[in-house]
């Protein structure tokens, strides 16, 4: 299971990276909630380039076979939300990720900063 969730986290840098996301990073929530294992946050500079990246992150898992279990934010373009169980990604627009500083919330989480 590790290597299946290690190989999503791949991909969606992967896709993050073609669409030019910014200052991504991995919190490992597994020791502070069963919520999800991990959060991967990524920034963008403007609403389009945020919807860009959440489809390219939706191709890239499609190609896998890994299901989309809920989106939310789509259509504002200021903070995406994909829910893939175990992987919870936030794609903000740069001002929202500032403001609702989702880092600070879970402090207590491992982060990993992903190039």
């Amino acid at each position: 299971m590790k290597n299946e969730l290690n190989n999503v986290i791949y991909l969606v840098n992967k896709a993050i990276n073609k669409k030019a996301g910014e200052n991504t990073v991995v919190l490992d929530l597994r020791k502070i909630t069963s919520i999800c294992d991990y959060f991967i946050i990524t920034s963008a500079a403007s609403s389009r380039q945020v919807k860009l990246i959440a489809d390219e992150i939706q191709d890239e898992l499609l190609k896998e076979n890994i299901e989309l279990l809920n989106k939310e934010g789509y259509s504002s373009g200021r903070w995406v939300l994909l829910d893939y169980g175990d992987i919870v990604i936030h794609i903000f627009h740069e001002e929202d990720r500032k403001f609702y500083n989702i880092e600070g919330i879970w402090k207590d989480a491992g982060k990993m900063h992903i190039v």
